[in-house]
C-alpha cells in the first residue's frame, strides 16, 4: 500500500530578540533555539524535501539540514511571518505599559484589531493559504518538512480544522513544535507530535 503523503510544520526556535513581536524582523536563532529545532528534526524525520520561510530563523537550519542530507530546499516567501507594523520588536510587557487597551483588543479579536501599520490579518491569511494550497496540490515527495513561523502555522491549522480566524491566538504553537498533516484524499488529519517546546510565547513569539 502506498504511503499517505504528509506535510510537517515546524516552528523556528528561540531567537536573539527574545520574547517579542518578531514579525518580519530577521533575527538569528540563539544556540538554544538551534538545539530546540535540532531535537525536533532528529525525533521526527526523515523527510524527502524541505520548504522554508526566507527569514534566517527558519532558512538557516533548513539550509543546514538540506545540505547535510542532500535534500531539495525550496524558499517560500509567502510563508513569512505577519508584519506587526509599529509593534515589530516590542514586547507584550512594554505594550502593557504603553498601549494596554490596544494590546487587549488584539489578543481578544486579532481580525479587527491589528497593530497600527500591521499587515491586515485577512491579507496574511490569503498569502499563507495560497502557499499552503500550492504545497498540498503539488506532485511532490511523500514526506515534506515546512520550517516557518507561529502565525503561519496557526493559520494553516485554523484552515485544516475549519475554525474561524478570530481563534488565531487560541492555538498553542511553541518554539520548535511540530504539527504533522496527513493528506488523506478523503480529508486531512492533523497530529501534534511530542517535541521540545517553549511554553511562553505571543504570535512571534506570537512568531
Amino acid at each position: 500500500m502506498s504511503q499517505v503523503p504528509r506535510i510537517d510544520l515546524m516552528r523556528h526556535g528561540q531567537t536573539t530578540g527574545g520574547f517579542a513581536f518578531r514579525g518580519s524582523l530577521d533575527e538569528p536563532l540563539t544556540p538554544e533555539g538551534w538545539g530546540q529545532m535540532q531535537g525536533s528534526f532528529d525525533a521526527h524525520g526523515p523527510w524527502d524535501a524541505l520548504i522554508a520561510s526566507p527569514l534566517q530563523r527558519c532558512l538557516a537550519p533548513a539550509r543546514a539540514w538540506a545540505g547535510a542530507a542532500g535534500l531539495a530546499l525550496q524558499e517560500e516567501p509567502r510563508l513569512r511571518e505577519m508584519h506587526f507594523g509599529v509593534w515589530e520588536g516590542r514586547t507584550p510587557a512594554d505594550l502593557m505599559e504603553s498601549e494596554p487597551e490596544a494590546l487587549a483588543r488584539f489578543w481578544e479579536d486579532p481580525l479587527h484589531h491589528v497593530p497600527p501599520g500591521a499587515e491586515p490579518l485577512t491579507a496574511f491569511r490569503d498569502r499563507v493559504l495560497a502557499a499552503w494550497g500550492d504545497l498540498v496540490r503539488a506532485p511532490a515527495p511523500a514526506r515534506r518538512l515546512v520550517v516557518t513561523h507561529g502565525g503561519v502555522i496557526r493559520l494553516i491549522l485554523l484552515h485544516e480544522q475549519r475554525r474561524p480566524l478570530q481563534d488565531l491566538l487560541v492555538l498553542e504553537v511553541p518554539h520548535a513544535c511540530l504539527y504533522r498533516i496527513h493528506l488523506h484524499p478523503g480529508g486531512h488529519r492533523v497530529e501534534r507530535l511530542p517535541v521540545p517546546t517553549d511554553p511562553a510565547d505571543p504570535m512571534e513569539s506570537p512568531q
